[in-house]
């Protein structure tokens, strides 16, 4: 492969040959070569690698059966189970792409991204049926036999859509973003160099959903070593107990580092793993140094990527004896076979030390957005940057590039929030809450704590009525429509929402006039 064109704002990851094109050949080696070595732990069960690539090839089968193939869209209830993941794989070896269903979604959620993705049917590991959508066919893969082994199959192209999730979007609807199975390759195989070999694998705890999980799942997997299934993302003892064999990598966001730090007890990470990776967020160096002697001797990873670049395409290796003195911990050079751009407004470059939107090309990007063809305001042409023909992604993050090559995160150029590491537009946001009736205008703010918080201005069309009884009106509306990452946990009703000298909304003062009024 040959390194795209430099230019003085651009950086580039190594030139890299992947030399598997998709996650399931890699997964089918391991299975092949040690079948009896545990590739998903979980409280109640275990599953070997023999094991898991023959329940895919069951799954598969019986998706064959059901009409779904190769080019499909399957839905996937995705509990973290090792029956779930023996799902996403089945569907992925059927030649469809899995599209994830968070359980804990709202119904009103569930069916915008069924209606967006039109599966052909949903796959679950024993789901309560009363909380399933019925307007798709559903298959229980716990009820699917295991006395026919079905015969071995072709395995999915590079090009092949491996997976659809859907993004919180800033039209008001979410958008499915498709990534291929090279896309995907590339992703667990440069994430892997990052984390290494040593270690026991990785615990799973966040959504499926959730680009936080894809890191957590398909990276071990994709080394031959085991994903252990946490019940839930605020699972202190499964997470960071001490182990015999140290996982390999811990991936969370910094706001869940925040909140295990003010515990009792903090955790010890390095008793529980040899590399410590944050992501979903901006990275604060006071964080680390709060951290102290509890992440001695292990590595850390700032890992930087929009669920568009494929779960990641940035990241930055450091420790707790070398942490920058930046403002925030840089998101380092970019994945392999990828390349970096910062440009202005008109995509030309701009000279390093100097702020820019964040552009990536090449092995990260996806392939686009569901029921959307050829370029766009987020897709674009790579050319229109200097590099070779395929797609772009403006990220909508203003960085720079530092003396040492690596790039910083300084904010964003738009209006999207990160909440505990969710993406939050605020043009869907603000669709929903400009639908609830009553609701004249509305303004937002996080507030930050050891879990950070989304905060709701709104003012009322009547501002006479009762100001409690109409802000919890608005959030239980929005609690049916909506993620719970995405429902605001404070809601506030004031008399005026207050715009600055260009327009836009300033937070700060309407606060200040809502606490002068009380």
């Amino acid at each position: 492969m040959t390194p795209p064109v430099q230019h003085p704002s651009s950086i580039s990851g190594a030139v890299r040959t992947v030399q598997d094109d998709s996650v399931v050949r890699m997964v089918r080696r391991t299975a092949l070569l040690r079948p009896d070595s545990v590739a998903v732990e979980s409280a109640a069960t275990s599953l070997t690698y023999g094991r898991l690539w023959h329940r895919a090839l069951v799954i598969a089968n019986a998706l064959d059966e059901a009409g779904a193939g190769p080019g499909d869209r399957v839905a996937l209830w995705a509990d973290r189970t090792a029956g779930t993941t023996a799902a996403a794989l089945g569907i992925m070896l059927a030649g469809a792409a899995y599209v994830p269903i968070d359980p804990s979604h709202p119904g009103d959620r569930t069916d915008a991204v069924l209606a967006g993705s039109q599966p052909t049917v949903l796959l679950h590991d024993g789901a309560a049926a009363s909380g399933l959508p019925a307007r798709v066919p559903a298959i229980d893969v716990r009820t699917l036999p295991d006395s026919v082994v079905p015969p071995e199959r072709e395995l999915p192209r590079a090009e092949d859509v491996a997976y659809v999730v859907f993004t919180s979007g800033s039209t008001g609807t979410p958008k499915g973003v498709m990534v291929t199975h090279g896309s995907l390759a590339n992703y667990v195989s440069w994430c892997g160099s990052l984390v290494g070999t040593d270690g026991i694998g990785s615990p799973l705890f966040a959504s499926l959903g959730f680009d936080l999980a894809m890191t957590s799942l398909w990276v071990p997997l994709s080394q031959g070593r085991r994903v252990v299934a946490v019940a839930g993302q605020w699972d202190q003892a499964t997470l960071f107990d001490p182990r015999a064999d140290r996982f390999t990598f811990i991936k969370l966001t910094p706001s869940h580092a925040r909140f295990f730090d003010v515990l009792a007890q903090p955790p010890r990470y390095r008793d529980a793993t040899r590399l410590l990776m944050f992501g979903g967020e901006g990275l604060d160096p006071a964080l680390i140094a709060s951290l102290g002697s509890r992440i001695d001797g292990i590595r850390l990873v700032n890992h930087y990527g929009p669920t568009e670049t494929t779960i990641g395409c940035c990241a930055y290796a450091f420790d707790n004896t070398s942490v920058p003195s930046t403002p925030t911990v840089p998101i380092g050079a970019p994945a392999w076979n990828t390349t970096a751009y910062v440009v202005d407004e008109q995509l030309r470059p701009v000279m390093p030390g100097q702020p820019g939107e964040l552009v990536i090309a090449g092995a990260a990007v996806a392939a686009g957005y569901l029921g959307e063809r050829g370029f766009g305001d987020k897709f674009i042409d790579a050319r229109d940057l200097g590099a070779g023909p395929g797609r772009a992604y403006r990220t909508g993050d203003i960085v720079e590039l530092l003396p040492e090559k690596a790039l910083l995160y300084l904010g964003r150029r738009d209006d999207q929030l990160k909440v505990n590491g969710h993406r939050v537009e605020l043009g869907e946001l603000r669709h929903h809450v400009l639908a609830v009736p009553g609701v004249a205008d509305a303004a937002f703010d996080i507030v930050r704590g050891p879990v950070d918080s989304l905060e709701l201005f709104i003012r009322p069309v009547h501002p006479g009525s009762d100001g409690e009884e109409f802000a919890e009106t608005v959030r239980k509306s929005l609690a049916t429509a909506l993620p719970s990452a995405l429902v605001p946990q404070s809601v506030r009703v004031v008399r005026d929402i207050v715009f600055n000298a260009n327009g836009k909304c300033d937070v700060a003062a309407t606060r200040r006039l809502l606490e002068a009024a009380s």
